[in-house]
């Protein structure tokens, strides 16, 4: 290993082989030989029943993966280094799954960037403006399309179904030529067996990657994707050759869009797709998994009857009702893959209640046909909790990470086979027990606070025009106002001096001076480039939702609980574990230090509810409407503090709201109506919503007019844009330059909305510096179906992730394609 890799993979290597974190196992089980490796080598002595993990964090337990993409971004190591840092975790992940019993291990889960991003390679389905010219995709294209590079954007990204992870949108048409552009599957399945662990090669099922891109720019928005599942077949043929011819005799499909409502030519797809295929599979044993939500009856019977197909695997966390499907009939002599351990959360199963699930699958479908699972793949949990000796014994006895639910799926295959380990299955009951009963989880007050908003409505007292109307004699902003959406570039010192001062290495008065120089410069900076409404740049925030959360009772937080969001970005979900409160002012003292610091309007920056809710691990113990109404109450106190400050524009951002609306149709209402009541709550305070005092309505603009922003970013909105309208927002920010303007076509469709929008005029998640005139004609196409007096210039979201040597040009180059519009619509008038 080179000395790149060996410095970043440090904290990786010396944890040996598996991690077991807070488990608490009997000393008889425990090895006494100083000579083995610090797990418990008799506990995983015997082989157990069949067990499967569908996927694996990347990252590495202390965001290895992350460092050397970034050093390999930044020039500052080669792709060989970053290549030998992702083969060391690759073997790393499968020889700890393999040393604890796995024995359907996931390979090809491992991805550089995103695994739809991989497919699109493997497809070389690469759109024509990176200039590939054919053979295998390397480095460069491969980051093109992910990132974007000096001359052409990065394609779209969007959200994965309902989580907060974000994968890279296929752009197809009909003149897309597939070819096998990357043996990457094939070249992972050899790494592995050469280290003696015989894996399961995943790949995006074809049906299912169709189904998750878009019609190419300039491809007529009817097109079908699903038309092309001719072209794309010979390919994965291709792929299953070589994978045969490696030795591989499990493959897994990953077809997750099964749990959709999807129609009868969409379910003919899957059909005619495993019946093409069939032949290439022969000799194969072919796995095809659904997750994160139930799959529904015609799914079920479509997937059930594909014959090229040994097994299925199903999501019993999210998808209950699948349990009644499989009972009411599953095909004989198929493996059943029960996906039982939850891998959306970071709670430790419940060892006895999954155990009785299993049992009475053993007897629809067999004890050999029977196979342990995750829900889904533990990509979206945190690593390993052996990684947090600081966290609080009693919480962390709750929980289980990737690492401990690897250890939970083999123990309860084991139990299956006979071989139950009561030591192990007694201190999980005793767990379990003691989260139900500690009386940390329960706050009576909040409980009935919460339960008294459910019969409530939260309207503010004035409709939005008229709103408008007094904000603009207030704040005498121009046509086409400027903004950011709030962060600005987290530089290595200031994450230095938020460390030490965590750390108790640095005085509270020299942090608050240094946090204090930060605001100034970001300050001063905005007005430099004479940008309108102003933001204070969140030095002191470490992400938009921790920082809540540390601020609130009911909420626990890990050192190293990092899990992926996209490419290099990982994101550390605060836990949940009890109703939430505010005890004290969160964000009042750092944004009226702001506001002092200029004449122009600061605007106070929250995070909402719904987003606090769906970034979090949210306890399952209650609904968690009941937890997101818990939090809207806390914001709803910050609002009404902000306000008596004197802070005239307060932006909530609900960047997740549309994230967590679920997969099914039929279950969209429910959510979206206690969605949208938490934002509500949250801005509708004593003086938002009327309660005036002894001031009339008239007196609103001369007293404030408080301006209610929020931000949404990288999902599909147009289905959800009458909820978007309720949120009753005075603005509302979103995501719009990676879409192809995706969002305006609701307006052209008629969707009449009064309020001010900022669609994103430039993509912040890419290095690229938009020009000028790029951004100016972006705006004008948004002024082809936006009033000029309710559209706003802003980028896509926070600039967190940029360097200023990227900021500075590009939100200058911003501020003066709106100061040339504006003279535009001056001469024209």
């Amino acid at each position: 290993m080179n000395q790149v890799s060996q410095h970043i993979l440090a904290p990786f290597t010396s944890l040996r082989v598996i991690s077991v974190g807070s488990l608490s196992f009997p000393s008889s089980l425990t090895t006494t030989n100083s000579n083995s490796p610090p797990f418990l080598l008799r506990y995983f002595s015997v082989r157990a029943m069949a067990s499967h993990v569908v996927g694996y964090p990347r990252m590495g337990p202390k965001r290895e993966l992350k460092f050397a993409l970034e050093s390999f971004w930044d020039g500052k190591s080669s792709a060989e280094d970053l290549q030998n840092v992702a083969a060391d975790l690759r073997s790393s992940i499968w020889k700890q799954m393999s040393d604890a019993g796995i024995k359907f291990i996931p390979s090809n889960t491992f991805s550089c960037y995103d695994q739809v991003l991989d497919t699109t390679a493997m497809l070389g389905a690469v759109p024509p403006r990176y200039g590939w010219n054919g053979g295998e995709i390397g480095f460069d294209v491969y980051f093109s399309m992910a990132r974007g590079n000096a001359s052409v954007p990065a394609m779209e990204m969007t959200k994965w179904f309902d989580t907060n992870y974000h994968y890279i949108v296929p752009e197809l048409g009909p003149e897309v030529n597939f070819s096998y552009a990357s043996h990457k599957a094939v070249i992972e399945y050899k790494e592995a067996k050469a280290l003696g662990v015989d894996t399961v090669p995943v790949l995006v099922g074809p049906v299912s990657y169709l189904l998750l891109s878009k019609p190419a720019k300039g491809v007529e928005k009817s097109f079908s994707v699903l038309s092309l599942i001719d072209k794309i077949l010979p390919v994965y043929q291709e792929v299953v050759a070589e994978l045969k011819a490696a030795g591989a005799t499990w493959i897994q499909f990953d077809e997750p869009k099964l749990v959709m409502d999807l129609g009868a030519h969409e379910l003919q797809a899957f059909t005619h797709a495993y019946s093409a295929l069939e032949a290439s599979l022969s000799g194969l044993n072919v796995l095809i998994e659904t997750y994160f939500a139930d799959v529904p009856v015609e799914a079920y019977k479509t997937l059930i009857s594909l014959k090229s197909v040994t097994g299925f695997g199903f999501d019993l966390v999210r998808g209950t009702k699948t349990l009644d499907l499989i009972k009411g009939g599953f095909p004989s002599g198929k493996y059943l893959f029960a996906g039982v351990v939850d891998g959306r959360n970071i709670w430790a199963n419940d060892l006895a209640s999954s155990l009785g699930v299993l049992h009475a699958l053993e007897g629809i479908v067999g004890k050999d046909k029977l196979v342990v699972s995750t829900s889904c793949s533990l990509l979206h949990t945190a690593v390993d909790l052996v990684n947090e000796p600081k966290l609080d014994k009693e919480i962390k006895s709750w929980l289980a990470f990737a690492a401990q639910k690897v250890v939970e799926v083999n123990a309860l295959a084991k139990a299956l086979s006979g071989q139950k380990d009561e030591a192990f299955f007694s201190a999980n009951a005793a767990a379990q027990a003691s989260r139900k009963s500690s009386p940390r989880v329960t706050n009576e007050a909040v409980q009935q606070a919460a339960a008294a908003l459910k019969g409530s409505d939260h309207r503010r007292a004035t409709n939005v025009s008229d709103r408008l109307d007094a904000q603009q004699k207030k704040l005498n902003l121009p046509i086409l106002p400027t903004t950011t959406i709030g962060s600005f570039p987290q530089t290595l010192e200031l994450r230095r001096v938020r460390r030490e001062y965590k750390a108790k290495k640095v005085s509270e008065e020299d942090y608050v001076e240094a946090i204090k120089k930060e605001i100034n410069k970001v300050v001063k900076l905005q007005e430099e480039l004479d940008i309108d409404v102003l933001v204070h740049g969140e030095p002191e925030r470490n992400d938009m939702v921790e920082y809540f959360g540390e601020q609130l009772s009911g909420f626990a937080f890990t050192a190293n609980g990092w899990v992926q969001s996209y490419g290099s970005r990982c994101v550390k979900p605060p836990i949940i574990y009890g109703d939430v409160s505010r005890p004290k002012a969160m964000t009042v003292f750092w944004s009226s230090l702001a506001q002092s610091m200029s004449k122009r309007p600061m605007k106070g920056m929250l995070t909402g509810p719904v987003t606090i809710l769906n970034w979090s691990f949210v306890r399952n113990d209650q609904p968690r409407f009941e937890t997101c109404y818990q939090i809207a109450l806390a914001i709803k106190d910050e609002v009404e503090d902000l306000e008596k400050a004197g802070i005239t524009v307060i932006q909530i951002d609900e960047a997740a709201l549309r994230e967590g609306l679920p997969l099914r149709k039929s279950e969209h209402a429910f959510y979206l109506n206690w969605a949208v009541h938490s934002f509500r709550i949250t801005n509708c305070g004593k003086f938002s919503c009327g309660d005036f005092g002894a001031y009339s309505i008239l007196d609103f603009g001369e007293r404030g007019g408080w301006k209610i922003h929020t931000h949404m970013c990288y999902s599909n909105f147009n289905d959800i844009i009458h909820s978007i309208i309720d949120m009753d927002a005075d603005v509302i920010t979103i995501e719009n330059s990676r879409s192809d303007e995706k969002l305006l076509s609701v307006f052209r469709e008629g969707v009449k909305y009064g309020a001010g929008i900022g669609p994103g005029v430039y993509d912040i998640h890419s290095p690229r510096i938009p020009s000028e005139e790029e951004i100016a004609d972006r705006v004008e196409k948004m002024l082809a179906v936006l009033e000029s007096n309710i559209l706003w210039v802003n980028p896509d979201c926070g600039l967190k992730t940029r360097k200023y040597a990227e900021v500075k040009p590009a939100l200058s180059n911003m501020v003066a394609a709106a100061k040339r519009l504006r003279t535009k619509f001056a001469s024209s008038q």
